[in-house]
């Protein structure tokens, strides 16, 4: 068994994190005892790290099943600028190319190599004479004919276990309900896999949803707003694609259409711009951004209703992959709900992509939060409003909808949660067909007990209650309507339902929103992409490979000025310092000195605070009159201190902020970064006064 430290010196290592993400510790530890996990994981959750990782570790090479070429080539791209020897096989590569990828494992020198489900012949020399480690299946709901994106090749993927047995296999997605996670495991040969189902909660996504009236003038002006940012616009035709593409450009925006219609080689540059900031905007059909690790996509927009919610999840997860604010916007109209319904017409499961669909239209047309409708479409229940979508900052008029609700449940439990919406609707209704009259639910004890409620305003009730959490739909079982556990507090513990005015449906979605501020053009932050956009083209790789723009965010916080504060930032490892920290130190002193517009010795700027804090002024007085920030000023005053100046640095942090500082150093272990004292207090304390907290307790050791 590998050590836990080991294990976290090579995450910092290679990948430059100190810390693991919720549940990557559980996944990592269980593949080194040999067990087969299932992790569904969200975009943007980690889920490359938890195979990655073991398979720098075990001996041995580590297989990857990956669906497309370019998802391929991004993660070997991101791997090899981390130091880790990474390769892939496919079709498109010449018996060459392919000889010297086979050498260097013959040699031991690759850790990783992705394939394709299709290319697998291409494996079967390195499955004979090679130890494989792991087996690694990523977008594993490609399998199932319940997700959203099956793709006929993941089905043949069951014989690698009978094959290997001993081998532990790894699933990973980040969309699957219930119905595809039973049926991933089950088509995989790994039934008895450990499951592990992330929170599905993207605080960072801002949810809006608009009606599709003038779109393109709203999207123009969306993006006019934030000129600097990266976005996917995601269309549902390929007519749709050029279309809003060649619009956006006569408006001078930066865009791209993207189908597979397209020319291999033209659209493979067009991802390949997209990628390296050289295009703001791409116009794409659904099959665009599965094979993107983009993480500095700012935002997503649904030109047209998406056919599910998973792959509207999938879709908006693009965005914001790094943590950063980011923001969403889904366009509707009854028009794509008509053309959607052909296309499910013409597909497997017509039942099923029917509900589904149904279920996205109603997410559309939702009076309560959009967060909790996601949350609870996974099986995850909150019960508060997250405060971060449309429907919270604009809520409509409520009424207590208690009794309402506790009709409606009561029929579903009545009719032990073996029927669809309708029935149910039927028995509140107390409706006389042949359906009710061969099943005898004329007897049940909630027939005919709402029949003051039109069966349009039952159905509205209904989905609200599904997405409230207190029903949810059994795609699997035909759609059945089933109770969830949050259902019990209304039926038995008196539990108030505040449920909307239908009469304020339309007027919700007729507000206005709020405008973006701009980013600052001279800000640290854009010195420092400009540097990384550079360093990134000189190099030939993707801008984000470099670092994140959550690490930029991190580095214009905190100011690292030497390599020992350097390497401290989230998402630098060895092998980024050693390539781009002195480039990246260099501008962010340059840029420190600008901004106090006195290039000298730092010991004179430092006096100069000093002399102001003995008149008495305030850190606020400070900054104001020397024209620098307080977070400058804050590191002059710890630097004072440390120098052994006298100064009493409770003036400036309140003891009670000291005092979970104080506790939160011993929680967390004395880590070396103040971002883990910041995301342990939810940023609820700026990092200005977490650095002289530190800097008190470091006396007092």
């Amino acid at each position: 068994m590998i050590a836990l430290t080991k294990i976290k010196s090579t995450l910092k290592e290679y990948f430059g994190y100190d810390q693991f993400r919720p549940l990557q510790e559980e996944i990592i530890q269980s593949i080194f005892e040999g067990n087969d996990n299932l992790v569904i994981m969200p975009t943007g959750g980690g889920k490359s790290i938890c195979f990655q990782l073991p398979a720098i570790l075990l001996d041995g090479i580590t297989i990857v099943i990956s669906p497309l070429i370019a998802l391929m080539k991004d993660q070997v791209d991101g791997l090899t600028t981390n130091g880790i020897s990474a390769a892939y096989i496919n079709s498109s590569q010449t018996e060459l190319e392919q000889q010297e990828i086979y050498t260097k494992i013959a040699a031991n020198e690759i850790k990783l190599l992705y394939s394709a489900p299709e290319s697998l012949s291409y494996l079967e020399h390195i499955f004979t004479n090679q130890k494989i480690s792991l087996i690694a299946i990523d977008e594993a709901h490609c399998i199932s004919s319940w997700g959203h994106d099956f793709r006929p090749a993941y089905t043949n993927l069951g014989y690698l276990k009978k094959r290997f047995p001993t081998i532990p296999v790894i699933a990973l997605t980040a969309t699957a309900d219930k119905a595809t996670r039973e049926d991933i495991a089950n088509q995989l040969n790994i039934p008895n896999a450990t499951q592990h189902i992330a929170s599905f909660d993207r605080k960072n996504l801002k949810l809006e949803v608009r009606p599709a009236n003038d779109r393109i003038t709203q999207i123009i002006n969306f993006i006019d707003e934030r000129p600097n940012e990266s976005g996917i616009i995601y269309c549902l035709s390929r007519k749709a694609t050029e279309t809003v593409a060649e619009k956006l450009q006569a408006s001078n925006i930066n865009a791209m259409a993207y189908h597979a219609g397209i020319n291999h080689d033209i659209r493979s540059q067009i991802q390949e711009d997209f990628i390296n900031d050289t295009c703001q905007v791409i116009c794409a059909t659904i099959a665009f951004g599965m094979g993107i690790d983009k993480s500095n996509v700012r935002w997503v927009i649904h030109y047209n209703l998406p056919k599910n919610i998973e792959g509207y999840y999938q879709e908006i997860g693009r965005a914001g992959r790094d943590g950063l604010p980011s923001n969403t916007v889904l366009f509707h109209s009854y028009a794509d709900v008509i053309q959607l319904q052909k296309f499910a017409q013409n597909s497997g499961n017509v039942e099923v992509q029917l509900a589904k669909l149904d279920r996205m239209k109603e997410y559309a047309d939702a009076l309560s939060c959009r967060r909790k409708i996601l949350l609870s479409y996974f099986g995850e229940l909150i019960r508060e409003d997250c405060g971060n979508c449309d429907v919270c900052k604009n809520p409509p008029q409520f009424f207590d909808g208690t009794i309402i609700a506790q009709k409606a449940l009561s029929a579903v439990a009545r009719l032990e949660g073996q029927e669809p919406i309708g029935t149910v609707i039927d028995v509140l209704r107390g409706a006389q067909n042949n359906t009710i009259f061969d099943k005898g639910y004329q007897h049940v004890k909630t027939y005919g007990i709402a029949k003051d409620i039109s069966w349009l305003d039952w159905k509205q009730y209904m989905t609200q209650l599904i997405n409230l959490g207190y029903l949810e739909i059994a795609f699997h079982e035909n759609n059945k309507l089933k109770l969830t556990e949050f259902a019990k507090d209304v039926l038995f513990h008196g539990k108030k339902v505040d449920l909307a005015n239908l009469v304020e449906a339309k007027k919700i979605q007729e507000k206005q929103t709020v405008k973006t501020p701009k980013a600052s053009k001279n800000s640290l932050f854009e010195r420092l992409r400009q540097l990384r956009l550079s360093i990134a083209r000189d190099e030939e790789v993707p801008a984000y490979q470099i670092f994140n723009d959550a690490t930029l965010k991190e580095m214009e916080n905190v100011r690292p000025m030497s390599d020992e504060e350097f390497i401290q930032i989230s998402g630098v490892g060895k092998r980024k310092l050693e390539n781009y920290g002195y480039q990246f130190i260099k501008e962010i002193i340059a840029f420190t000195k600008e901004k106090e517009k006195k290039p000298k010795r730092k010991g004179e700027t430092t006096k100069k605070t000093y002399e102001l804090y003995q008149q008495g002024l305030s850190i606020a007085e400070i900054a104001q009159v020397r024209k620098l920030a307080e977070t400058t000023i804050f590191s002059h005053i710890s630097k004072l201190y440390d120098e052994g100046k006298d100064i009493d640095l409770m003036r400036f942090i309140d003891k009670n902020d000291l005092q979970s500082i104080r506790e939160a150093k011993e929680t967390l272990g004395n880590p070396d970064t103040l971002k883990a004292y910041f995301e342990h207090f939810e940023e609820a304390i700026p990092y200005s006064t977490i650095r002289v907290g530190l800097t008190i307790l470091g006396k007092e050791d």
